[in-house]
């Protein structure tokens, strides 16, 4: 079973940058996307701190966000990437899955990448991440590039919002009833 300890919180960066734009859209009744919690079960707790310093995760998590922007239902992940070659090892079988499902009942999903290195982030489709994943069945690499990028899909920052995921969501939605 997989465990969780101190090095576990990679990402939380991202995160707390994803945090402050929900909490703008929510008050600006633009959306309404919250955090999922990881279920985890603690192992080891430093009495002294009060911290988890060893745990486990109690069943597969889903995916890091969900909720509804504009009565459209959403859930994305957010994912980190120190060069500009994400490995797909980095979405686990239950997240694809999950997100997949989550398209079939007309929801949107979708990953944001934050490209660290270069200060960059990325709005991924299912359909483009349901790409490379049929690209690995065909023998491929278990990567995709930065290069490959659709340049329309990188997130800019506007108005105080670093992470400002609805433009490149709008575009996806109105690429969906074209």
């Amino acid at each position: 079973m997989a465990t969780w300890n101190s090095r576990g919180l990679r990402g939380s960066t991202l995160e707390d940058l994803i945090n402050f734009t929900n909490e703008t859209y929510r008050e600006k009744g633009l959306a309404l996307v919250q955090k999922i919690p990881t279920p985890i079960k603690p192992i080891r707790i430093d009495k002294e701190n009060s911290q988890i310093t060893l745990a486990y995760f109690e069943k597969d998590s889903t995916v890091d966000y969900i909720g509804v922007v504009q009565g459209v239902p959403v859930c994305f992940d957010a994912k980190e990437c120190t060069t500009d070659t994400f490995s797909m090892q980095n979405i686990h079988e239950h997240q694809y899955r999950f997100m997949e499902e989550f398209e079939a009942q007309q929801g949107i999903s979708f990953l944001i990448v934050s490209f660290t290195g270069r200060n960059e982030f990325y709005y991924l489709p299912f359909r483009e991440l349901k790409g490379y994943v049929e690209r690995i069945k065909q023998g491929h690499p278990k990567n995709f590039k930065y290069e490959e990028l659709d340049r329309s899909n990188f997130i800019r920052g506007k108005n105080g919002i670093l992470v400002h995921y609805l433009e490149p969501l709008s575009r996806d939605l109105q690429s969906r009833e074209a």
